[in-house]
Formats: C-alpha cells, sequence, structure tokens
C-alpha cells in the first residue's frame, strides 16, 4: 500500500491553516478578557466563647479575577444583589463601592492590566448566603467568564504540546484511511457495476 500524498495534503492543509490561523489570530488579537474564578464557599462554627453566650456562624467565599487578554479591562464592575458587610481585595488596588439604584452595590475597579489578577474575599453572616451575593461581573468590553475553580494536576507544557501534535497526526491520519476506503469503496463499486 503506498501512500497518496496528494489526498495527504488536501487533507491536512486546510487543518493546519487552521490552526495557524487561529494562532496567529490569538496573538494579534489585542482584546480584554476578564475571567472569574470563584473559589470556596465555607461556613465556620465558632463555640461560644463563655457560658450562656450563642455560638457565631460565619461564611465566608471568594472571586479570583484575572485578565488573560493582551489589553487592560477598565471599568470592571463586580456587581453584588447584597453587598456582604467585609470584603478583603488583595492586591490592593484602585477601587471603588458604588450603590445601585434599586439595591446592592458594585465594586468597580477602574483597570486591571494584562496578567493581573485580584482576590476579593468576603466575609458575612446568616441567614445571607453566597448565591444571594453575586450578581455578575461585567467590563467595558463585555462581561467576565465566569468559572468554579477545582483543584487539578497541572501538567508540563512540553507533555501539552506533545498530546495536541498526537492528536493532530491522529486526525490527519484518519482522515486519510477515511478518505482512502472511501476511494477504494467507489472503485470496487464502479467494478463490479462495470462488468
Amino acid at each position: 500500500m503506498s501512500i497518496n500524498w496528494t489526498i495527504v495534503t488536501m487533507i491536512a492543509a486546510p487543518i493546519l491553516a487552521l490552526f495557524v490561523g487561529a494562532g496567529v489570530d490569538r496573538l494579534l488579537e489585542r482584546k480584554a478578557r476578564l475571567i472569574a474564578y470563584f473559589t470556596h464557599s465555607t461556613a465556620f462554627n465558632i463555640p461560644p466563647a463563655a457560658p450562656g453566650q450563642n455560638a457565631v456562624v460565619i461564611h465566608t467565599h471568594g472571586i479570583v479575577l484575572r485578565n488573560i487578554g493582551r489589553k487592560s479591562a477598565t471599568e470592571v464592575r463586580v456587581r453584588h444583589h447584597v453587598q456582604p458587610p467585609h470584603h478583603n481585595i488583595f492586591p490592593v488596588i484602585a477601587h471603588n463601592i458604588a450603590p445601585v439604584v434599586g439595591g446592592g452595590a458594585e465594586i468597580v475597579f477602574p483597570t486591571i492590566v494584562p496578567g493581573e489578577q485580584v482576590t476579593i474575599s468576603y466575609l458575612y453572616f446568616p441567614p445571607l448566603l453566597y448565591n444571594q451575593i453575586h450578581a455578575g461581573i461585567v467590563h467595558s468590553d463585555g462581561s467576565a467568564v465566569e468559572v468554579t475553580a477545582l483543584p487539578v494536576r497541572q501538567y508540563p507544557r512540553w507533555l501539552l504540546n506533545a498530546v495536541r501534535v498526537l492528536v493532530f497526526v491522529g486526525s490527519v491520519a484518519t482522515i486519510y484511511v477515511a478518505v482512502f476506503v472511501a476511494t477504494a469503496g467507489a472503485k470496487l463499486v464502479r467494478g463490479w457495476m462495470g462488468s
């Protein structure tokens, strides 16, 4: 069985062009891309300090904002249905709290530069729960992509690139075999019909 390189190049060229075009577009595109990771959400039960006092329940959760784009995200607004009484922003960057008409509030960051990461930790008390607080995150170029953070193992970049190459080669080989089988099947059918 000999390899028909014309068919291979006809199949591989558009696929390769797609990946190269997407990579060049991603490199040249200057756009803010804001991702919001929702981290822990937990409750602490603090026992009474002295007999006769009540136990205290404290709720907490966090949001990590990261600009993975190539342009600064401006007018970043972290919206809240209810503004928790206590929050912490790390690292400390310029921001203000703006009340919203009809209730709630926004934490407004004038700018989050490319590659910058900001963590907002909240502390509040029952009956308020984390799902009653958050009302979305927007910036001047659109909305943030909201992701629930899960701990995962980080693989080395060389391994991820090797897997990508193997997937590409496997895809090209599968398409080649499919085209070869279809071509051979068509020749076989023509041969039966011609005899």
